[in-house]
């Protein structure tokens, strides 16, 4: 299930809801991501997200389809909120259901990895000297290169061939 919303969510509810009569999966992943109070050296006062509303929702579930293809998942749950937040609120949920941790743990760390730099979300932080529009970072670029080289390398094709759109 993916869901793009302004609205808060609550963490602990979402998970309970997810897990509700699920007998069928021993892992169960889940990753949330928060409004930091600082960037660096530097206080955050609130952040807003911006979106494309229907472009955004079908990279999510591209994103989630491709998951699916390279791990034998048995649910998926992934939130992510637009809108202006401040420090301490979810952004961002992504829980995955599997027969066993190891596909569960896998799959939540790949999609957490390609929302970070494939959905089209872009922040603006709010900070005391004023606003600033986040910029990518190589560290995350590098986190979501590393699910290339798996699945060039599952494919047998290099990395430039196997490149998911």
């Amino acid at each position: 299930m993916i869901r793009v919303q302004h609205e808060p969510f609550d963490p602990g509810v979402e998970l309970a809801r997810f897990v509700a009569s699920r007998t069928d999966v021993g892992g169960i992943a889940v990753f949330l991501g928060r409004v930091r109070d600082r960037a660096g050296d530097t206080p955050i006062l609130a952040m807003t997200l911006e979106h494309y509303p229907g472009m955004t929702e079908r990279k999510l579930a591209e994103i989630e389809a491709e998951a699916r293809r390279r791990w034998p998942l048995e649910d998926t749950l992934v939130i992510h909120r637009y809108g202006r937040m401040m420090p301490g609120e979810p952004i961002v949920m992504v829980a995955v259901a599997s027969a066993h941790r190891h596909a569960a743990l896998e799959a939540c760390s790949f999609l957490i990895d390609w929302l970070k730099t494939r959905a089209p979300f872009w922040k603006c932080e709010e900070t005391p000297q004023g606003e600033r529009w986040v910029e990518a970072r190589t560290s995350d670029e590098l986190a979501a290169a590393r699910w290339e080289r798996r699945s060039a390398a599952s494919s047998g094709q290099s990395p430039a061939q196997s490149s998911f759109s």
